[in-house]
Order: C-alpha cells, then sequence, then structure tokens
C-alpha cells in the first residue's frame, strides 16, 4: 500500500527520535561512546518540523496554518468536499477570544434556492476605488477578493505566473509586491503595483524613483492602482532582503538591480518624510497616471494615522484606498523578533485605524483592505464586519497553488517549487493547472463570504456589520464585537454600494 511506504519509515524515524533523545538526556557519555548516535540527533532534528506536521500535531495545533485549515484551503483549490463531519475539534468553549457569528433566522436578503446558487459569484466591491476623489481611472473593483503583494524574486516565476492566470480566471486583482512588474505579471490578471522603500521597477541607475519610469511601467500593462508599501506585518519598518542566490539576471532585470548581488530594501522611503510630503507625493503620483493611490502600512504608532487623518480632513488630500497588513507574519521573511513582537496583530489594528478615519468622517471616502491570514472564511468575516471593504490573500493562495508549509521561504529551497528560484525545484510549479487551483480557491472563499452574509440576513459581506459577531471571553462570558473594539452599537449600515458601518 502506497501510504504505508510513507507512513511507516516516519513511524519508525518518529520512534528512534524519542529513544534518542532520552538516551542523550540520561547519560551524555553515550555521545562519547557512539559518535554517530550524536548525528543521528542533529539528523532527527532536522526532519522534526515534518514528523510533527503529518504524524505528531494534532488538526489544530499547527502554526501558522493548522492542518484543519490548509485542509480546506487545498480541497477548495481542487474543487473537492471541503466539508468537514461529526462536528467542530475546535474548543470553542475554553478559547477566549472565539469569534461567534450570529446568524439571523429573518432578514431583508433573500437567498437563492438553486442548488449551486453562489458557487461562481463574482462578489464585486462595494465601493469604487478613487471615485471619492475624483481619479481618472477610478474603478469598481470586480472582486472582494484579491491576492495580496507577493514579489518576484521572493516567489519563483512560475509561482506568480500561476497566481496571474488565476486572477485573470477569478475576476480579481493581483498585487505585485514590492519586488517590480515582471513578464510573469503579464499573463492575463489586473494588477496593484506596489511602491516600496527601494522603487523597483520604477527607478533610476542611481535607484532613485522616476517617475518617468513609473508612467511608462503602467501605460504598458494593465495596472489598476499604486500601492505605497510604508510596511507589511511580517518585516514592519524592516526593509527587505532578498538573499544573493535568489538574484537571477530575469529578477535583476526586473528590479534594476546588480545580479547575483543581496538585494536590500531600505526601511523608509526617500521621496516623503512625513505625513505632508507623503499625501504630496501620493497626489502627484495620481495625477500623473490618473489611478488610484493608497498605502499599505501595518500598525504601530497611532500618531502617524491622527495626523494623515487630520491632514486628509483639512486639506483635501488624501489616499484612495488603506491597507491595514496584521503583525501575524507573512510570506516575508524576517528576524524572529520581528515576525514574533512587532506591530500590533490584524482585528487590534484595523480596529483602531478604522475608529480614527471615523472619527474624522472619512471612512466612506476610502477603500479600507485587510490583510494578514484574511484568506479563510471566518477570519474574513470578522474582518469585513469591523470595516474592510475587501480582503487580500497571500500565504492561503501559495498553499492552493502547492505550498505546503514548509517554512523554507527564506533559503531558497522551497520543496514545492513557490518560494525559490531554483530551476529543478521551480519546475514542480505548472502554471496551467496551478491557475485553475488558485482560481477555484477564490472563487470558494467568495462563495462561502456570500452564504455567511446571506446567514446574517445581508447580501453583501460588506454589509455584516459589528452587531453581528460576538468574542467569546471563556465557557461562560462573551461580548459584542463592536463592544470588544469600542465602535458604536446600532451603526447600522446604508445599502450598496457604500454601505458601512459606524465605529468610534
Amino acid at each position: 500500500m502506497k501510504w504505508a511506504s510513507r507512513v511507516v519509515p516516519a513511524a519508525v524515524a518518529a520512534v528512534a527520535a524519542l529513544a534518542a533523545r532520552d538516551l542523550i538526556q540520561r547519560d551524555h557519555a553515550l555521545l562519547r561512546t557512539f559518535p554517530v548516535l550524536g548525528r543521528a540527533r542533529y539528523l532527527l532534528e532536522s526532519i522534526g518540523p515534518e514528523l510533527r506536521q503529518y504524524i505528531v500535531a494534532g488538526n489544530n495545533e499547527e502554526r501558522p496554518f493548522t492542518r484543519d485549515q490548509r485542509r480546506w484551503v487545498y480541497a477548495s483549490a481542487k474543487q473537492q468536499n471541503n466539508y468537514f463531519g461529526f462536528g467542530t475539534d475546535n474548543d470553542i468553549e475554553f478559547t477566549p477570544g472565539y469569534p461567534i457569528i450570529k446568524h439571523r433566522t429573518f432578514g431583508p436578503a433573500v437567498p437563492p434556492s438553486a442548488p449551486g446558487a453562489g458557487h461562481d459569484v463574482r462578489l464585486p466591491g462595494a465601493k469604487v476605488l478613487g471615485a471619492a476623489r475624483g481619479r481618472a481611472r477610478a474603478f469598481r473593483p470586480e472582486s472582494v477578493v484579491n491576492i495580496s503583494g507577493m514579489s518576484y524574486g521572493s516567489l519563483s516565476g512560475n509561482a506568480v505566473e500561476a497566481l496571474n492566470r488565476g486572477a485573470a480566471l477569478a475576476g480579481c486583482l493581483q498585487n505585485t509586491g514590492e519586488g517590480g512588474l515582471s513578464p510573469y505579471h503579464r499573463k492575463g490578471g489586473d494588477l496593484v503595483f506596489q511602491i516600496g522603500t527601494a522603487y523597483f521597477g520604477c527607478r533610476d541607475e542611481h535607484g532613485r524613483f522616476s517617475l518617468d519610469r513609473l508612467r511608462d511601467l503602467v501605460a504598458g500593462a494593465p495596472v489598476r492602482a499604486l500601492e505605497i508599501k510604508l510596511s507589511q506585518g511580517a518585516k514592519p519598518s524592516l526593509g527587505g532582503l532578498l538573499p544573493a542566490a535568489k538574484v537571477s539576471a530575469e529578477i535583476a532585470a526586473t528590479r534594476g538591480i546588480p545580479q547575483g548581488r543581496d538585494c536590500v530594501s531600505p526601511s523608509r522611503h526617500a521621496e516623503f518624510s512625513d505625513c505632508d510630503s507623503l499625501l504630496d507625493w501620493v497626489e502627484l503620483l495620481a495625477a500623473e497616471t490618473g489611478l488610484p493611490v493608497g498605502i499599505k502600512s501595518a500598525v504601530g504608532d497611532l500618531g502617524f494615522w491622527e495626523e494623515l487623518t487630520t491632514l486628509m480632513r483639512d486639506t483635501g488630500r488624501g489616499v484612495d484606498f488603506v491597507t491595514v497588513d496584521g503583525g501575524e507574519g507573512g510570506t516575508g521573511a524576517a528576524p524572529l523578533i520581528f515576525t514574533d513582537s512587532v506591530s500590533l496583530p490584524f482585528q487590534q489594528g484595523f480596529a483602531r485605524v478604522y475608529r480614527i478615519f471615523a472619527e474624522r468622517d472619512l471612512h466612506e471616502q476610502v477603500v479600507f483592505v485587510g490583510s494578514g491570514k484574511l484568506g479563510l472564511p471566518d477570519n474574513a468575516v470578522v474582518a469585513f464586519a469591523l470595516g474592510c471593504d475587501m480582503v487580500n490573500v497571500g500565504r492561503e493562495a501559495m498553499l492552493a497553488i502547492g505550498c505546503i508549509q514548509a517554512q523554507k521561504c527564506h533559503t531558497d529551497t522551497c520543496p514545492t517549487g513557490v518560494a525559490t528560484q531554483n530551476p529543478w525545484l521551480v519546475r514542480g510549479v505548472d502554471p496551467a493547472s496551478k491557475s485553475v487551483r488558485a482560481a477555484n480557491y477564490v472563487r470558494t472563499l467568495r462563495r462561502d463570504l456570500v452564504k455567511v452574509a446571506e446567514a446574517c440576513g445581508v447580501e453583501h459581506p460588506g454589509l455584516i456589520d459589528a452587531d453581528a459577531i460576538e468574542i467569546l471571553g471563556g465557557r461562560t462570558t462573551s461580548r459584542p464585537l463592536h463592544e470588544v473594539y469600542g465602535y458604536r452599537p446600532g451603526g447600522g449600515c446604508r445599502p450598496p454600494p457604500t454601505g458601512r458601518r459606524s465605529p468610534g
């Protein structure tokens, strides 16, 4: 049996690991007597993650994504049965912070009764991106679920192409990430071009931002919006590093950097130094390209957001969208201290930012995008209830095209070919088939969001408000979501396309 050929050796290795550990702890002299045993210890440690992932850990123990979560993504991407039987195995009653969605017996939304209803929905955004500030190329996003910024370089060309083709099939947007716009981004999917601190793809020979090159780039590619990356949850205010081993000739050409040398992104932008100059730059980019312009940031010091929104209110300048990234980490690699402890997690960070915009009556003028493990339906519903208009999916999209959570993204040895530039490994990603899986996953997530919205008695997930979510505090206590994050209860929301609740 095929499964036995895989499971039995792994089980033997696990037993050997336990035995070796006990021997080593009992008598270190054994290492001198049996030097091979000492080397075996390190061998067993090296395969420890795989042993835990496939044999030892329970369905809800693994991080950052549990086995159940990965199973749901994999099954959705392959259009297999993604249902779960015999009830939840989550310890709901004893898990503080667990969200419960409150369904309604009756509501204004009358769901369709056809068996296949909702299985292929476009689910457009509730707001027109760029309309509030009169951008020449304002548009309504076709999908509230879009693909997050993941650079070519961090991801392989085949992976980027698979995601772009998948975005085209699903009718959603793909964010390029800060690594520039590569040939693999030009396979039919619409793009959000991300401008990072190193200005890859729109920089001159000295590494400074070039407006002419940006204009040429957006004129020759399906770029629908520009996103200025201030920071991201995986490496907030750190900048980025692409190891020399990953900097191929093609990546060097895409980014405008030397081949075969470490590629370092600064931690700050050189084109602006405060909120006032940032808004000047936003308006310059919007005027020169006609595109909606937004910012992406993890949340730390709230003084930045207070100053930004005060200037937007008082001067009329402003961003068209705000992408808030959670500090739970993401597709980028960073030192452990940044991954574990820098920047607020998504829910806390987003709620604080959204309230600041609402206090200045700006929340209807801005499209809010959430990022940070929001590619799972329960997390996404909470994000919409807090005020998100759209969600971006990153690691979940990687899982859909073959990622197995090996957590080797930073080593150039990704075994599935998703996050490596090794030509032999990259062959493991077939853009033609994997693009279909990416599209299936996005469609399934949209379908589930529609179904949950209907259960809450509304037509669109953007109309789910903070009153619809309860946060458990343990077995006997719970609090409404609006109370947890200081939103005004009963704020209600208006019909699409500008429906939103009122925090503060």
